[in-house]
């Protein structure tokens, strides 16, 4: 007798080698797919906030910026995020945004491109904010923005490109877009590349200085676990650091701070991407939470990350009646982040049920479905119930 796919999610959660990873998040019996747009807690988090809340702040108070080492987090958490975006020590800093560290690589990379390069290369489907800020920068330069699909970047650039801002996953699909080829493609026409990687930092390699990215950005609070709004990163590439001229330049970033001089002059290095004053709180709840990664192998997140997008998806195919939903996620490993996208006319009311049923993903109206799966913690058992539930609230949801 053939093995269920019940039977199946045991046996590839009894092998799963990133299995033990789960006790070190603060999870109960939800089946939570929503890391793509919030991770889970990990457990230790609360205890060393606790001991930063009393002893860093309530007893040593100012003293902490030295003695707690708060005035070097945003570099040397920046260090710890370097490689699981394979990037060298010395490149990304923790600082603000998502969006505030869109605007100063889209609008570093312009002035690092030069005058003689009036546009700027915009991915079509991009997440909105980037969008936003895109056109911000292109005015605040003096060029224009050209959007293009992900795929077309490589014949849309040109003499007149300086640079593009590309999502290195659909937000909405789960595709995973060709950061190397896309890369390459810009550099032979003499641009820069800026890559958004929100969706796909801490489920799959990124390899940003193996494929030589020049600027980079992205969020800590999905793959990471940071926590909510816990603040982004930039990465510059060593290359570009010493012309590197940020749009936000800030007492932090000054070569001398405390020395409160009037005119500007840039800090060595990733730490031009600092502006003001840090979010200390949440700076070390990100740093806490960055503790699950010791020791975990990216590639082995990956392995997982495709592993359970391909039972999802046979589950689904298995347990949903036929034209109830369709995938918007590539098929292709080579194109597929970590999350599955699914349409569904009935969405909205899908997701709330689910929800209600202890399966958590997420909504994009109108009718998308998405399901995010976070390898340190989901496992085979989730996946197959998220599944099975979904199945079971399309049985009793009328079709549209």
């Amino acid at each position: 007798m053939s093995e269920t796919l019940r039977e199946k999610a045991l046996r590839l959660d009894g092998e799963d080698g990133l299995g033990k990873l789960r006790e070190k998040f603060a999870l109960d019996e939800v089946t939570y797919l929503d890391g793509n747009s919030l991770g889970a807690l990990p457990a230790h988090v609360p205890a060393r906030m606790a001991d930063v809340l009393t002893r860093e702040w309530g007893e040593l108070r100012i003293r902490s910026w030295d003695e707690s080492g708060w005035w070097t987090a945003p570099e040397r958490i920046g260090d710890r995020i370097a490689p699981i975006l394979g990037a060298a020590p010395g490149q990304v800093v923790v600082s603000d945004s998502t969006s505030v560290n869109v605007f100063k690589a889209v609008v570093g990379a312009a002035r690092l491109a030069g005058d003689d390069r009036d546009e700027i290369l915009v991915d079509a489907t991009t997440f909105p904010t980037d969008g936003y800020i895109a056109q911000s920068a292109a005015r605040m330069t003096g060029r224009r923005i050209v959007p293009v699909a992900p795929a077309d970047m490589p014949s849309a650039a040109g003499p007149r490109t300086a640079a593009a801002l590309v999502n290195h996953v659909d937000y909405r699909t789960g595709r995973l877009h060709d950061l190397r080829g896309i890369t390459a493609a810009l550099h032979g026409a003499g641009a820069l590349a800026v890559w958004d990687l929100c969706h796909s930092a801490g489920a799959l390699p990124v390899g940003l200085d193996a494929h030589g990215v020049d600027l980079a950005v992205g969020c800590t609070y999905k793959y990471l676990n940071g926590g909510p709004g816990s603040p982004a990163y930039l990465y510059v590439a060593e290359r570009h650091q010493a012309a590197f001229d940020s749009p936000l330049p800030g007492w932090n970033s000054h070569s001398d701070p405390f020395g409160m001089t009037p005119g500007y002059e840039a800090a060595a290095g990733a730490l031009r991407g600092r502006v003001g004053t840090p979010d200390i709180l949440s700076m070390l709840a990100l740093e806490s939470a960055l503790d699950v990664w010791d020791g975990v192998d990216v590639e082995d997140v990956r392995a997982k990350s495709l592993a359970l997008t391909d039972f999802f998806l046979e589950c689904v195919r298995e347990y949903v009646p036929a034209g109830r939903v369709e995938s918007l996620t590539p098929g292709a490993h080579a194109e597929r982040g970590s999350q599955v996208a699914l349409r569904c006319a009935e969405a909205p009311a899908v997701m709330a049920e689910s929800i209600r049923r202890g399966v958590v993903g997420d909504l994009r109206r109108p009718d998308v479905l998405r399901f995010g799966f976070t390898p340190l913690y989901v496992g085979f058992a989730d996946t197959e119930r998220a599944a099975r539930v979904l199945a079971e609230v399309l049985a009793e949801v009328p079709a549209g």
